[in-house]
């Protein structure tokens, strides 16, 4: 084993830690009261390599492994988690599922536009009655002569209202229940599709949260991505890599929020003296540190893992559960180190608080993540 980031690695770190600090810190409260996406964040992302991070060069990626992907998403979570989940939702859905499951043409046609920054990419999955139980999704294609016709409604779909390039879950054999659904590939500009209402959010205020409705939306046969209902199975394997990216983004949370609070209780003086020097307030950054290290180790080896070419179930719940979780304890705990300044605009945590809660619902709740595990440790 080796548990030392390669030099490659260290660099990768550091670049994108100046670029997070340079391009997206001096523009964070703006963008997170107006709850709007920077318009030139997308162009900035793809000059980084950051909208084609795993996809192979061939496609216009940047090449890169999956560990380094968490190295990635930490640097820009732990500035702006709405960043990072912007990046996540485009790289792991949208263009690892085309990636993993399209034929030659259509990678040709979508990964690099993706991978460019051309446009951002959504993944639609989720609908109103259709949460952690995805197969109960209404949306339908039915197929008429040498197209499809999607009629439905998606929400909670991030980069929603942005993306020019879409994935598509929907029902097109309504009698095999999960084993009817089908992947397909939207385009924004096809006749059918329109954006509904846009998600006025409690955190990750900057990141675009949309619903999708789809009306006799007309889909060419050669948009139907991977075999014929076996959407389910696809999107499965993908939330398997999406999980660890999410991981990813949570320590990047959890990250943030305690080195913030660090600080804070450094400068910070009470009875005289900085508060650093409180048994109560060491011992709450020594829990956080410590935990933030397992957290990293969990999601550091289902990274790993997805690299060998591992399904890694069991391992990617697991840290998804954990890190998740953990960057909603380690943001409340910094706000209780900041007391009154916690509430306050004028000091991070008080945004990593209100982001952190979304790490443990979104692809999939911390309750599903302790389902997908109790099923993979019964099976031994």
């Amino acid at each position: 084993m080796d548990f030392l980031l390669t030099e490659e690695q260290v660099i990768l770190k550091d670049s994108v830690c100046n670029f997070a600090q340079k391009e997206i810190a001096p523009f964070i409260k703006e963008s997170d009261a107006k709850g709007v996406w920077p318009e030139d964040f997308t162009r900035k992302l793809a000059a980084m390599g950051l909208l084609g991070i795993v996809l192979p060069p061939e496609y216009s990626g940047a090449g890169y492994s999956n560990v380094d992907y968490v190295i990635i998403l930490e640097e820009l979570s732990k500035v702006d988690p709405s960043v990072g989940l912007v990046v996540a939702a485009h790289n792991s859905l949208c263009s690892n599922h085309i990636n993993l499951f399209g034929t030659e043409e259509q990678k040709q046609k979508y990964l690099n536009r993706l991978a460019a920054g051309e446009t951002l990419g959504a993944w639609a999955l989720t609908e109103a009655a259709a949460g952690s139980d995805a197969a109960a999704m209404k949306t339908k294609a039915i197929k008429k002569g040498d197209k499809w016709i999607l009629n439905g409604t998606k929400i909670f779909i991030t980069n929603g209202s942005l993306a020019e390039i879409l994935v598509i879950m929907a029902i097109t054999d309504t009698e095999k229940g999960r084993k009817g659904i089908s992947a397909f590939i939207v385009e924004k500009d096809m006749p059918g599709f329109s954006v509904g209402k846009k998600e006025d959010k409690l955190g990750i205020r900057a990141a675009d949260t949309a619903e999708l409705v789809f009306e006799d939306l007309e889909l060419p046969a050669a948009n139907l991505l991977g075999e014929e209902n076996t959407g389910y199975r696809q999107a499965m394997a993908v939330l398997d890599g999406g999980r660890v990216s999410i991981a990813g983004f949570s320590l990047g949370i959890a990250a943030g929020a305690l080195e913030a609070s660090l600080k804070y209780a450094k400068e910070r003086e009470q009875f005289e003296q900085p508060i650093a020097n409180f048994q109560a307030i060491q011992w709450m950054l020594a829990d956080g540190f410590t935990e933030l290290d397992a957290a990293r180790l969990l999601t550091y080896r289902a990274a790993f893992l997805e690299d060998q070419g591992k399904r890694i179930p069991k391992e990617s719940a697991m840290a998804k559960l954990f890190a998740s979780e953990l960057a909603v304890k380690a943001s409340s705990v910094a706000v209780q180190i900041h007391g009154g300044y916690g509430f306050s605009k004028e000091y991070p945590v008080e945004k990593f608080y209100r982001d952190s809660k979304l790490a443990t619902i979104g692809e999939g709740t911390s309750e599903i993540q302790r389902w997908i595990i109790a099923q993979q440790v019964l099976k031994t």
